[in-house]
């Protein structure tokens, strides 16, 4: 299963269950993927027979640890180029996302080392994301979805979703970034001192330090 269909299917299964503990199911992985559902069943099966999922008909997807092994590896080097055209060629955080997905499948292990070395071995990605080390090991903090936030709680941004570069640009120019502290009020956020009103959606794709 050496593809980047195959890798590209671990890294959604993975990346879903990071910020909340819910398994993925075929439908939802059909959904962020863009692919028909019946095209993930398909490589569901071929997944499992690998070895690098356990699932079963109509039931969530799991990864193995030998397919997680293989997901980090992935996301390590996604959430590397993020950082790297961020910090090297000045992309804007709602820029790099479809960029890094084409470009992790390309770069050589080599390359990818030189990389982490040149940025200072960078623990998190331009969107609060967690780096996975060369070991596989990650470092991530205690957190809160911005919806789940009671009103009078405080925290700093930690992770904002980067599936959505229109709601990331609004969400720059409301002034939220990742590390900015956010006060959670009854109706709206307090970001450096003003009330704002975030747009539709914000608070299901921003998590904050618990």
């Amino acid at each position: 299963m050496a593809s980047p269909a195959a890798d590209d299917y671990l890294k959604t299964v993975y990346a879903h269950t990071e910020w909340q503990p819910a398994p993925i199911t075929p439908s939802q992985l059909a959904a962020k993927l863009g692919i028909a559902p019946s095209s993930v069943t398909e490589m569901v099966k071929k997944l499992a027979a690998s070895g690098l999922v356990s699932h079963v008909p109509y039931g969530a997807v799991r990864l193995t640890d030998a397919g997680e092994k293989r997901a980090l590896a992935m996301v390590r080097r996604h959430r590397l180029i993020e950082t790297w055209l961020v910090r090297e060629f000045d992309y804007a955080w709602d820029e790099v996302h479809d960029e890094a997905e084409v470009l992790e499948h390309t770069i050589s292990d080599r390359l990818l080392e030189g990389i982490d070395a040149r940025l200072g071995r960078p623990r998190y990605d331009p969107h609060g994301d967690a780096i996975p080390d060369a070991s596989g090991s990650v470092t991530r903090e205690p957190f809160v979805l911005l919806a789940d936030a009671a009103p009078g709680h405080t925290g700093r941004v930690l992770r904002v979703d980067d599936r959505d570069p229109e709601l990331l640009r609004a969400l720059e120019a409301a002034g939220l970034g990742i590390g900015g502290e956010v006060a959670v009020l009854a109706d709206g956020v307090r970001i450096a001192g003003a009330d704002v009103e975030l747009p539709a959606g914000a608070a299901e794709v921003v998590w904050l330090s618990a």
